[in-house]
């Protein structure tokens, strides 16, 4: 049986930072699954709704044989039980990621002390991209091309509303 890994996100929208890590754990693991928030915390409203969360990023992972996308909306630890995961997978862009980070990997440990968490950084061409700066950048009127699949920038093109 191989190792079954779960990255865990909102990817509201998913962003080549995003998509540079999956990626790299498609070839750490022999199965990645992308867990995609269905129910983010209150702080975090996301823009566009579950159901084309998970269209935008089977799109943007189209051809990575060992990679699923799916919805959860239980806890992470239920979601990496459910699917036998051994391994929780987290990207951190900078040191100021870390501390916070640092804490779910501990919280997480605590409540499933069988499964790992590993740390990915992203190429630096995308340690600075996060989905809220891409965000922010479409809703005003700034070119988001480099920063995410093109049906992204697109989703963002036709859901943002330029501001004057």
């Amino acid at each position: 049986m191989g190792v079954t890994a779960i990255y865990p996100g909102t990817f509201d929208p998913i962003t080549h930072g995003h998509t540079d890590l999956i990626q790299r754990g498609a070839r750490l693991f022999d199965r990645l699954i992308v867990g995609v928030a269905a129910n983010p915390s209150p702080s975090k409203a996301p823009a566009f709704a579950v159901e084309e969360r998970l269209e935008l990023a089977r799109t943007a992972l189209a051809g990575i044989d060992n990679v699923e996308v799916e919805a959860f909306t239980s806890l992470l630890v239920d979601f990496v039980a459910h699917h036998e995961a051994q391994v929780i997978v987290r990207g951190l862009r900078a040191v100021s990621d870390f501390e916070y980070e640092f804490q779910l990997a501990s919280m997480n440990r605590q409540l499933r002390a069988d499964v790992e968490t590993v740390f990915l950084t992203p190429a630096e061409q995308y340690a600075f991209i996060s989905s809220s700066l891409v965000r922010e950048v479409a809703a005003l009127g700034g070119d988001v091309s480099r920063f995410v699949h093109p049906a992204v920038a697109e989703a963002l093109r036709n859901r943002v509303r330029r501001v004057p």
